[in-house]
């Protein structure tokens, strides 16, 4: 980790933060860095079951690629490497939550996409802004299964933001908070996941990206599958036997 990313555990909770407020917490170089160190300590982390991503201040989750940074470097197109992205350069069965305590733009808006569940403060903005400075959004080509395909088109064309109470009406959002309540709600979430059976944890996630990536009948039979180990664990035994025995269940992830 770096100066302008921490990464800390609470309860099994993993918080990867960016922490550069009074750049809108865009994507330096460092930034950058300190993202692909804190997403591979989470995937190797077995004190970590979920991750929260967030950012610091009240004003902006990340406001997208640091365009100064960019300009001196005459950057073309980015490298695959230049921004993690999870499912695609990054890998992981854990949960990954975004705690958008503000703009999500560009950058930011990938971030907010590419992870499993959004908890969004009520003055948060999330936009595909590229087209106000000719950039590219290729990354947002997953967008059109997340929400309606017209409104897609509509982030990527207009370039204009809309409020997290859009986003949660779309369904790109999960939950929308007062600022203020934004850590515990985020904290609360994740440690409610964390307390269930881990490889059924991590099966529901794996279930849901399949599904986008194959039809109905083939989908039913990868899931059968997938589902098979989860059915066969100690743990499928352990939870039905911790309910009959009315006590929290012991969960061995095998």
């Amino acid at each position: 980790m770096n100066d302008v990313v921490t990464y800390t555990v609470t309860e099994q909770v993993a918080w990867l933060t960016i922490d550069r407020p009074e750049a809108r917490n865009a994507l330096s170089r460092a930034v950058r860095d300190g993202l692909w160190a804190g997403f591979r300590r989470f995937a190797e982390d077995d004190e970590a079951a979920v991750l929260v991503l967030t950012g610091a201040g009240e004003k902006a989750f990340c406001a997208g690629g640091d365009l100064k940074e960019m300009s001196g470097a005459a950057m073309t197109i980015p490298p695959p490497d230049f921004l993690p992205y999870l499912q695609r350069t990054v890998k992981t069965g854990k949960p990954v939550i975004a705690a958008v305590n503000g703009v999500a733009f560009a950058g930011g808006f990938l971030l907010s996409q590419m992870v499993d569940l959004v908890i969004a403060a009520d003055h948060a903005k999330f936009g595909i802004t590229e087209a106000k400075v000719g950039r590219g959004a290729p990354w947002a080509a997953p967008l059109p299964w997340l929400i309606p395909p017209r409104v897609a088109m509509e982030l990527l064309v207009t370039a204009a933001p809309i409020t997290a109470q859009r986003a949660y009406e779309l369904g790109f959002v999960n939950k929308v908070v007062p600022l203020a309540e934004l850590h515990d709600a985020a904290q609360a979430m994740a440690a409610g996941i964390a307390a269930n059976a881990p490889l059924s944890v991590r099966a529901a996630k794996e279930l849901v990206y399949l599904s986008a990536e194959h039809g109905w009948s083939e989908a039913l039979d990868k899931a059968d599958e997938l589902y098979e180990p989860v059915y066969l664990s100690e743990d499928a035994q352990e939870g039905p036997r911790s309910f009959a025995e009315k006590r929290p269940p012991r969960w061995q992830g095998r």
